[in-house]
């Protein structure tokens, strides 16, 4: 049986909108010793089961399909409000998306893992969940941009941090929770113009390249993200 950090067994719930795989999931996770709480097809009800059943992991689809509706429903609602309101619920996406752009937007968005639906099996899907309920962070480096540097390149250690200033610290938190600089400046009550000097502190001083990289290297370095109003 596979237990979260408090020695229990791990509650999940599942936001997927193909039924078949969604029972699978159901059946996988149930199999390892897991206990599925709540399993949807769409945004609303899977937030009202969310609040109602506390579970530990939230299993996330990105695209969510609907019979007799035009579109697709943005799964990036649910990691947004999963971080704003149920920040204790560990977001894992499971999605077939490899677009290094859709990736970064979900750990601004709060998720704590990503898998692609295209290339896992079985036990990969139950080691993420596991290892997302005991507090890791699943960072799919290799669909990050390949133009670009590695996070795995970066070899920042957590000690990084320490370079850093407490309001270095503080925007680069807001970083990571997905907010400009604009946000950043209200919520810290600073300039954006200081709030664009103590970004470019902090490239100096860790080394990232761009902004979405600075958002994945703060959440794997554990930076605390704030709730965003």
């Amino acid at each position: 049986m596979e237990l979260n950090s408090s020695g229990r067994e791990i509650r999940v719930a599942l936001l997927e909108d193909q039924q078949v795989f969604r029972e699978s999931l159901v059946a996988l996770l149930e199999g390892a010793g897991m206990k599925v709480v709540a399993r949807c097809a769409e945004t609303g009800t899977f937030l009202s089961n969310v609040r109602a059943a506390a579970p530990d992991v939230a299993v996330v689809d990105l695209r969510l399909e609907h019979v007799g509706r035009e579109g697709v429903e943005d799964g990036l609602n649910a990691l947004k409000y999963l971080h704003d309101f149920h920040p204790q619920v560990r977001a894992l996406v499971l999605s077939g998306h490899r677009e290094p752009d859709v990736v970064e937007r979900c750990f601004q968005a709060g998720a704590a893992g990503y898998l692609c639906k295209l290339n896992v099996g079985c036990d990969d899907v139950v080691s993420a969940v596991a290892r997302v309920a005991r507090g890791e962070r699943l960072l799919p480096v290799d669909m990050l941009h390949a133009n670009a540097m590695h996070l795995e390149d970066l070899q920042v250690p957590a000690s990084a941090l320490t370079r850093l200033t407490l309001r270095e610290r503080e925007v680069l938190g807001y970083v990571a929770a997905g907010a400009d600089n604009l946000k950043i400046a209200a919520h810290l009550g600073i300039t954006e113009r200081t709030v664009k000097a103590h970004l470019t502190s902090i490239y100096r001083k860790l080394g990232p390249e761009n902004r979405a990289q600075l958002a994945v290297l703060a959440c794997e370095l554990g930076v605390p993200r704030p709730v965003l109003a």
